[in-house]
């Protein structure tokens, strides 16, 4: 079961939001500002508006560090993790704060916004495709992210309902076909990996047939990955390995895709991994409008 999304950042050290808030300024602004010379430093309020209809906010607190690091103010209409968007523009947040530095955070803060936002949509809808078939597994992501934003991309798919599978290579011991090959065998690779890993960490293998799945899990391997199986050859291997080692995990991946994740579903299938979780996931549309100051009619007439 996972977490309501409004607690899911409390797993974000905020340390971390305050590094990743200063680099991503960095990387837009390294020098000076020219443009913000046009729009001084007077105080200005700028809304935030979600133009893709049905679409799960996510990135929240990312998008907040950004404008906190500059010195504005974020007011959320939307908490983490709602559906937003039934309107053809839909007021998220409004922002505050002197209008260079508001400008300074905007193209940072609404990138993060919307690639976060797009993975939680997705994954929203992988997972409640999953769940109305009655199915009990999990749907989870990959490590196919995009360099130096995973912790965003990884977070994105908490907020979305999904597992995010190991998060690096220190996380999870997973041993693919690259690394069979290389120390020769499975159960010399599971084996070797064991000897370093201890305790703590669970073993993966990739396998390529249902007796490649069995000598992993003969071997000690926790969890058999069926990788590349066509849905029928996956039920039966699957149907074969649980029967024949009830606690091993059978995970499912390689040409899952969104439409055709319901023929990936079985009771002897426990994960299923899609790395279209994050590659080619479309983005959700933001815009960030600073709003002109409204002139009070009655005082305009005497002056």
């Amino acid at each position: 079961m996972s977490l309501p999304s409004n607690k899911v950042a409390h797993a974000i050290p905020p340390h971390t939001l305050v590094r990743l808030a200063r680099e991503w300024l960095a990387e837009d602004t390294p020098n000076f500002d020219p443009a913000g010379v046009s729009v001084g430093s007077q105080e200005v309020e700028a809304w935030l508006l979600c133009k893709t209809p049905r679409s799960v906010l996510a990135g929240s607190p990312f998008f907040t560090a950004v404008f906190t690091e500059v010195g504005c103010s974020v007011d959320w209409i939307h908490e983490e993790g709602a559906q937003i968007g039934r309107d053809s523009a839909t007021l998220a947040a409004v922002v505050r704060g002197p209008a260079r530095c508001l400008l300074l955070g905007e193209r940072p803060a609404l990138n993060c916004l919307a690639r976060a936002s797009g993975i939680a949509t997705r994954s929203s809808l992988l997972q409640s495709s999953a769940t109305a078939r009655g199915w009990h597994g999990e749907v989870a992501g990959t490590r196919k992210t995009t360099p130096g934003f995973r912790l965003v991309e990884k977070y994105a798919m908490l907020v979305g309902g999904v597992s995010m599978h190991r998060q690096d290579l220190s996380g999870m011991v997973m041993l693919k076909d690259n690394h069979v090959w290389a120390s020769g065998s499975i159960k010399q690779a599971v084996k070797a990996a064991r000897s370093v890993s201890g305790f703590s960490s669970k073993i993966e293998v990739e396998c390529r047939s249902e007796e490649e799945g069995r000598e992993a899990a003969a071997a000690g391997a926790d969890i058999v990955m069926l990788d590349n199986f066509q849905p029928r050859e996956l039920h039966v291997a699957a149907g074969a390995l649980k029967k024949e080692f009830p606690t091993l995990l059978i995970e499912a991946s390689g040409g899952v895709t969104p439409e055709n994740l319901a023929t990936y579903l079985s009771p002897h299938v426990d994960i299923i991994s899609l790395g279209c979780i994050t590659q080619g996931c479309p983005v959700v549309d933001f815009s960030l409008k600073v709003q002109k100051p409204v002139v009070n009619s009655s005082l305009r007439e005497k002056c």
